[in-house]
This record gives C-alpha cells, structure tokens and sequence, in this order.
C-alpha cells in the first residue's frame, strides 16, 4: 500500500513537472505515463509484496464484504455519469482542463481561479484523463481512492482486531453518506484521506518498531497529503503532540518531530515554492485576502466548540455516520483497556476533531473526512470490547442498518446516472436537466456555442462561474487584461460594463440565462 501511494504521489508529480516546463502535450504526457506504468509494472513484478493483496480463504465476514461491495457498484454508478458537483465544475476539473489547453501549468490571477497555484496532487491526476476529453476518469480516480482508503483501513484494523470487525470499521467508513457522495464526485477529499489514513498507519508501525524508516514513510505519506489539499498541514501539529505524548525521552521525540516535521514540508515544498514564485505567498490565496482565515477568540469558547461538534454530526452540509456520535462514550469508557497503539489512534482521533475546529471548514462533513477512517477503526474496537453479547449485537446491528440506509438513499441518488451510462438518454439531455444553472453552471444546451464559435474565435465572459463544460476559447472579466483580444461577449445574469453597451445582442438562451453579444465578429483589444 505504501509503494502504491509513493508511486501515485511520484506520477502526479513528474505531470506537475511536465507542466512547469510548458510541454502538456497530449503525446507527452502519453509516454511519460506509458514509461510510468512500465516501471510500476517491473517494480511490483520484482516486489510482490508491496502489491495489495487480499484472501477470501477462511475469511470470516463474507456477509459484511458484500455489503462493502454492493455500496461500491452503487457508488461506481455515480461516478460513471457526468459530473454535476459546485466544486468539479468550479476549479477541480476546469483549472486542470485550462492548464491542458495552454499546454503549461501557470498562476491565473483573478478572483475566480485563486485556487490554480494551491497544492493539486489530485488534479495532476485528473490531468491524463482530461486530455481523453473526459470527466469520467478523474472521478473514477476519486472512487477508487476511496476502496484504497477502505483497504488500508482494513489492514491497520487487522493488527487488533480479527477479519469480521476490520470488515465491520470499513463499513462504518464507508456507508458515511459524505464517503458515498465523495466517491461519485471528482473532488479530491478521498485522495487526501487515503495519504491521511496511510500516514497513521506508518506512525503506529514506527511506535512499535522504533524504526525510523517508518517515521520517515509516515512523513512522506503526510507530505502527498498535503501536496493534495494545503489544509492537510494541520496534521502536523496531530503528530507532534503524539511524539511529545508516547516517547518519554523529550531529546528523541524532539528530534523525531524534527524529522516528521521536515520531510513532510519537503514532500509538499515544490508547491509552495511554486505559490511563492507566482505570487509572493506560498499559501495563496490563503492570507491574501480572497481566502479569509478567520481566526478569533470566540474559537476558544466552549459553547462555541460544543455547537460546532453537534452541527458536524447531526447537521453538517455533508452528513457523516450517526455511528460515530452514538459510539462516543463508549470510546471513553474502554479507553484505559485498549493497548498503546490504539491509544495514539484515540488520541489522533481527539487531536484531529480539535484541528478540525480551529482550521477553516468551509466543506461540511468532507473536511472532517480525512480523520473518519481513525474513528472508523475505534468504534469497531469499541464492539470487540463489549462483552455483553446482546449489545455487542446490537452495535453491530447499527452498523448494519445505516449500511442499508446509505445502500438505498444512494442507489436512489444515482438512479439518475443511470439512462445516460446505458445511452437511453443523451449527456446533452442529461445535463440540461440535472445542472443548476441558478446557481453559477454553463452547459452549450442548444449547441450555439458548438455551432458559431470557433477555435479562431475568443469570447470575453461576464458573471460566469462553473465553467468545464465551456468548450469554446474565452477570456473571464476575472483575470482579463489590457492588450487581450476577442471578438464575442457573454454574460449569464450579468450587465455588460458600459464601454461594451452598444454591442449588439445576437443570441439569448433563457435556460442557462445567457446574453451573447459581437460587433459584426470584428475582433477587438480590451
């Protein structure tokens, strides 16, 4: 598992470097990822056991597997459909797409794509699948992090508990309706908690070897992390506390965190100092205005910590399992009987609701994510230590019924995917009908834009936000400059500025409420 996210994190980094470099070709990128694919393939070939593997010979909880697989299929059928979600259409799947057609990877300034020089391991992913024209992979890429994630819950829960309850962790995890969602979305929060989850699992085999080979693959694996998702550097502070905590020798556990510390930040640095050059600010846009931090003392009154906990797990925008809530204080009552390593995972679970807390959590449920896996594991441990057979049974029932609930609240939501997967409806019908043009997304829905737009053509957008599925060449008011050309301009619930009213209206399209205007094609210098 380990070689698997080093090999993820190495890929997505040799595209990042194919970017700075300005040679995103099509033709590039195909053979780096053909060379790529052949060394991994070698690599394994000659280290086997670095490869997942996984028996069904004696395996005790068949039952569970399947419930685990029939929420896979149902997942996999919302990410087989177009994407549809705010954030994808926003700057997850468009900022990768307008990086592939300026064949570079660049700062865009402007208050709509402030996120282009943020950490973007994921979306360096997404790139290869992009360049095939479609969406469809980079979402394949978020579901498949999420079995990733789930296998490697499974193997750390296997160092406590036996085959049936590592099963049962990974489903609480996994029938959570903010996993579920997230497996359909091309988002990169899955991405992020696999690197999460694997960091931990390197940590616990470090507090019970002592061997500094597996801090450093903690460290790294905490680095990717953070090369996915900037807020991911809230860990470190996690782990610290967890080397200050379990190691009773303050010399060592200083020079630990001095190690952690500074190969997770190098793992993560080629970002930042990509920020810094661009903008003069390794963390833009955080700090810089566009992205407020919002950071006061009210975040240390209880009440407000105690209102914003009972938000998170009974009202959050993306509801997680109602599991972990309910097992709470039986984590507390059986703390003193679990063993150390399970202790650093209860700490780190406790730990990460306080970052949580303090770091900015714009996302709902999905920004605790990276954390669920750690708690998924510590309620299955809660139901291998309850003694009393009828609760124990109960316990697990509670698993087993919000499994079904999340089965059949899903499979109804991605009912919708499935006329187009299968082609009875058309990706052009499907998303008139299902994108929320009210709320900032553009589709071509009567083909105009296809039509009368050509590659020579530029068209100058105002009020747009969500733009993949803008397949015409067009400059946005955000980042428009003095000297930038086009020939045509589109507004969607916009007024044109006043030095543009006397163009002429040559099309309205009332579904996506869009304005398109031109002075007879004649190109014109802003």
């Amino acid at each position: 598992m380990f070689a698997i996210a080093i090999l993820a994190g190495i890929y997505s980094y040799v595209i990042f470097g194919i970017g700075v470099l300005g040679l995103l070709y099509k033709s590039t990128v195909f053979i780096t990822s053909l060379i790529f694919i052949a060394c991994s393939y070698f690599y394994f070939k000659k280290n086997p056991r670095d490869f997942p593997r996984f028996s069904l010979n004696k395996f005790k909880g068949k039952p569970f597997l399947l419930l685990f697989f029939v929420m896979v299929l149902i997942n996999l059928v919302g990410a087989l459909g177009p994407e549809l979600s705010f954030d994808a259409l926003w700057y997850h799947l468009t900022i990768p797409k307008i990086f592939i057609e300026a064949h570079r990877i660049f700062f865009i300034q402007g208050g709509l794509f402030y996120y282009s020089v943020m950490p973007k391991l994921g979306e360096m992913l997404f790139i290869p699948g992009l360049m095939m024209g479609s969406e469809i992979i980079p979402k394949l890429i978020q579901w498949g992090f999420g079995i990733l994630t789930s296998f490697a819950i499974f193997k750390l829960s296997r160092k406590f508990l036996d085959d049936k309850l590592s099963i049962v962790a990974v489903l609480i995890f996994y029938s959570s309706m903010v996993v579920a969602w997230q497996s359909t979305v091309a988002y990169i929060d899955l991405i992020r908690t696999f690197f999460e989850i694997m960091t931990l699992w390197g940590f616990v085999e470090f507090c019970e070897s002592k061997n500094r080979k597996w801090l450093i693959e903690s460290a790294v694996m905490l680095g990717l992390a953070i090369s996915t998702k900037t807020i991911a550097l809230g860990a470190i502070p996690i782990f610290i506390t967890l080397l200050l905590i379990f190691d009773k020798n303050w010399k060592k556990a200083l020079s630990n965190s001095l190690i952690f510390v500074t190969v997770s930040i190098l793992v993560s640095f080629p970002w930042f100092f990509f920020s810094f050059l661009n903008t003069g600010n390794p963390f833009y846009p955080v700090f810089s205005g566009l992205y407020p931090v919002g950071l006061s003392w009210d975040l240390l009154n209880p009440i407000n910590f105690s209102r914003d906990l009972f938000i998170l797990f009974f009202k959050a925008a993306d509801p997680i399992s109602p599991i972990y809530i309910i097992f709470l204080p039986l984590i507390f009552i059986y703390f003193k009987k679990i063993n150390k390593e399970l202790k650093i995972i209860s700490i780190y679970s406790l730990l990460a609701l306080i970052i949580w807390y303090l770091t900015p959590r714009t996302g709902g449920g999905r920004f605790i994510l990276p954390y669920l896996p750690a708690f998924s594991i510590l309620v299955a441990v809660v139901i291998a230590n309850t003694k009393i057979v009828w609760l124990r049974k109960y316990l697990t029932g509670l698993v087993i019924v919000v499994c079904l609930i999340t089965i059949m609240y899903r499979g109804i939501a991605n009912s919708k995917f499935v006329p187009v997967i299968f082609g009875v409806q058309t990706r052009g019908e499907f998303l008139t009908k299902n994108l929320n043009f009210s709320f900032g997304d553009f589709y071509d829905t009567d083909g105009w834009f296809e039509k009368n737009i050509t590659n020579e053509d530029i068209v100058l957008l105002y009020g747009f936000h969500n733009l993949y599925y803008a397949n015409f060449p067009f400059v946005h008011e955000s980042y428009v400059k003095k000297g930038d050309k086009f020939n045509y301009i589109a507004a969607q619930k916009a007024e044109l500025p006043d030095r543009f009213k006397y163009w002429n209206l040559i099309y309205y399209n009332s579904i996506i409420e869009v304005n398109v205007y031109s002075m007879k094609g004649e190109m014109w210098f802003y």
